[in-house]
């Protein structure tokens, strides 16, 4: 079902939410009347901090301004003629907003998208039946919002008690001064005649009794309501406390996991927004807590009555400080990552993001974020809080950036869009170790001032760690440091520590999540290719899976040491597979045409019970980046790379080869090859028909 129908059935809260989403920036007619077109648009693909990308972004917008005018045109009778008009007015509001920054555009449609799905996706959790039907990420989404309205009712509470108590001080101090003016009335007496003393006196001293009687009494309640309200105070702090912890330690430890193996191609680590609201929703009851303390002081100071409310309130305050600081700081993030591997000289990008930057107003006083390249023994110097003295290992262009608020979607974020590494200072290698093993981090951080410059925060974030080269030809060497660092690493590490060995089926998922990624595959290893892996990694000869399944790997046979008799290692064998199938062989790996990850004796052994002509396609053993031809008969053609194909494509060659009739097992090859032979030269308009190369074997 379309998200717009189900997002109009919303109730309640998740409908106001809905409905806040539109406005001038992007009106709700539009977005009734496009519903079909806007949800058929591919809004992620489009990447919002690549300037680049503004092109797609321009057509999107034009697109959307072309749907809304042909819906105006199609308008008939007396209530069409007034929708008519205000489309119209619509296309020309949306092309006069966004047509100089149409990237804009995106942004703020992916927004409302998103948050409509998530609307209707709680919605439909919360109304099917508690259980089995609830996965386990609703179930914790419901219960970090039971906890914000559990939050938002005791912050409620606290507020009409301190309401309460101000008002009764306010008495006591009016009670107070009329005992003041009875005493002063008393004082006055001693200048009367006795006569007129004894007449008066008695009065007003039982009145001073009744009121000092009175402000006894009102004294201890009003300690009394004091006490009850810090105790109160604590209890919000706990759970808030409680609730950041999760939120902080958990979700967003999660999210930056997810980050971390969308960098070796795992799904997108998405839900950005969701944490967005959360942490905000935290902001917004931290102040208004921490405002509530300060009265509570301020009433005190008012009004000072001996007890242990003064270090109650101080300690009070001293943990709300500390919970905003812990929430500024870890809402410092970096929503692009810069690329992990990265060569001098190159223009790259990354963004910033300060979570709560929003709901605190930072962007009033637009902080600056700066951005320095460190190494790995800086960075755990940092993490320790020892002095660095601003130390860096090289030099960044264009790395200091304002962050911008973005109205439509309330995110606060710096975007770096023209950085480039203009040179770098390596430390002394140990060992064996290369430069492509050695990593570094960008580090990112600025100053932010919260509540009119009450409080002032310095904030740090540190990048995945990078990996800087000054030549593709040390790409792929680079790579396997990124892989092996992205798959193993463990959260709250000493940057940046790896296990120097691994379990083999934990090395295949990220082997499998690279491949996908990279081929741009729905097709990963199967169980057969991942035992023709071990068997290459492990010099093996078992084609039983369970007999790898407790074995290790180490990094040093992964990318240091040579696979035997051969002058490549595993890894670097296996990116050349990736590269090939990624540049000329997806749809034929797609379509399973190739078999692959087969070597020769096996090959042989197949084909063997094969009628002549009979073969398949395999990933050449001693050739980099290279696959070869194994048929009945001759076996093996010497193995095409890259080069061959950007000659002759692989189906071509494939049809050239008058001997190949059927693909392992029994497919005729123009079945499964056909649909991507390079179609015959007609004749040309001089009488001359261009050469053409042809494989022959």
């Amino acid at each position: 079902m379309a998200v717009w129908i189900q997002a109009q059935q919303l109730q309640g809260d998740a409908l106001h939410q809905m409905q806040s989403l539109y406005g001038q920036h992007f009106p709700i007619e539009v977005r009734h009347y496009l519903s079909q077109w806007l949800e058929g648009q591919l809004w992620d693909v489009i990447d919002l901090e690549n300037p680049q990308e503004e092109f797609k972004a321009k057509r999107l917008l034009d697109s959307l301004i072309q749907e809304l005018q042909n819906k105006a045109e199609h308008q008939v009778g007396e209530d069409g003629f007034l929708l008519k008009i205000k489309l119209g007015h619509y296309a020309s509001q949306l092309k006069s907003t966004y047509d100089r920054c149409p990237l804009e555009l995106v942004r703020c449609i992916k927004h409302i998208l998103y948050t409509e799905q998530r609307l209707v996706r709680e919605a439909s959790n919360s109304s099917s039946p508690v259980g089995g039907m609830m996965d386990s990420m609703s179930q914790k989404y419901q219960q970090i919002n039971q906890v914000f309205e559990e939050l938002r009712l005791l912050t409620q509470d606290t507020e009409n008690d301190l309401r309460k108590l101000q008002h009764n001080q306010e008495y006591f101090i009016i009670q107070y001064q009329e005992s003041l003016r009875i005493q002063a009335q008393l004082t006055s007496l001693a200048t009367l005649p006795p006569a007129d003393r004894q007449l008066r006196e008695p009065t007003l001293l039982s009145k001073r009794a009744t009121v000092e009687a009175w402000l006894t009494r009102e004294a201890n309640t009003l300690q009394k309501y004091r006490l009850d309200l810090a105790e109160k105070h604590q209890k919000s702090l706990q759970l808030l406390r409680k609730q950041q912890t999760i939120i902080l330690d958990d979700e967003l430890i999660h999210w930056k996991r997810r980050q971390q193996l969308a960098g070796n191609g795992g799904p997108p680590e998405g839900g950005l927004d969701i944490l967005q609201s959360w942490c905000e929703k935290l902001a917004e009851t931290i102040w208004q807590n921490r405002q509530q303390i300060r009265r509570a002081e301020h009433l005190r100071q008012q009004l000072p009555i001996p007890g242990p409310i003064e270090e109650l309130l101080n300690d009070l305050n001293s943990t709300i400080t500390d919970i905003i600081s812990a929430l500024v700081t870890s809402t410092f993030i970096i929503e692009k990552q810069p690329p992990q591997v990265l060569k001098t000289q190159t223009k790259f990008v990354a963004t910033v993001r300060l979570l709560v930057g929003g709901k605190l107003n930072v962007h009033m006083n637009p902080p600056q974020v700066k951005a320095t390249i460190i190494s790995e023994q800086q960075a755990k110097a940092l993490l320790k809080n020892e002095n660095t003295r601003n130390d860096s290992s090289g030099e960044i262009l264009n790395n200091n950036c304002v962050m911008e608020y973005h109205q439509a979607t309330g995110t606060l974020s710096a975007n770096f869009r023209n950085m480039s590494l203009k040179r770098i200072k390596r430390s002394d290698r140990r060992g064996a170790e290369s430069v492509t093993e050695e990593k570094f981090t960008i580090l990112f951080e600025s100053q932010f001032s919260v509540g009119g410059n009450e409080l002032v925060f310095q904030v740090k974030t540190l990048s995945l760690p990078v990996v800087v080269i000054v030549h593709g030809s040390q790409d792929n060497n680079a790579t396997a440091t990124v892989l092996w660092d992205n798959a193993f690493a463990e959260p709250g590490r000493v940057p940046f520590i790896v296990p120097d060995k691994v379990l083999w089926p934990q090395l295949c998922e990220a082997l499998n999540m690279k491949y996908k990624a990279e081929v741009q595959s729905n097709r990963g290893l199967s169980e057969e290719n991942l035992v023709f892996l071990a068997q290459k990694a492990f010099s093996s000869s078992s084609i039983n899976p369970d007999d790898y399944r407790g074995m290790t790997m180490t990094w040093s046979q992964f990318n240091r040491e040579s696979l035997p008799g051969r002058n490549f290692t595993f890894w670097q064998w296996f990116d050349g597979v990736m590269e090939l199938t990624k540049k000329h062989l997806k749809p034929h790996w797609n379509d399973g045409a190739i078999l692959g990850f087969v070597n020769k004796q096996q090959a042989q052994d197949m084909l063997m019970s094969k009628p002549n002509g009979t073969f398949l396609l395999r990933f050449s053993d001693s050739e980099i980046g290279g696959i070869t031809i194994a048929w009945r008969m001759v076996w093996n053609l010497m193995p095409y790379t890259a080069k061959d194909f950007s000659i002759r494509s692989l189906a071509d060659r494939i049809s050239d080869l008058n001997h190949l009739l059927f693909l392992y097992p029994d497919r005729p090859k123009d079945e499964v090859f056909s649909k991507y032979y390079t179609p015959p030269l007609s004749k040309a308009v001089d009488g001359y028909v261009k050469p053409q190369i042809k494989q022959v074997g």
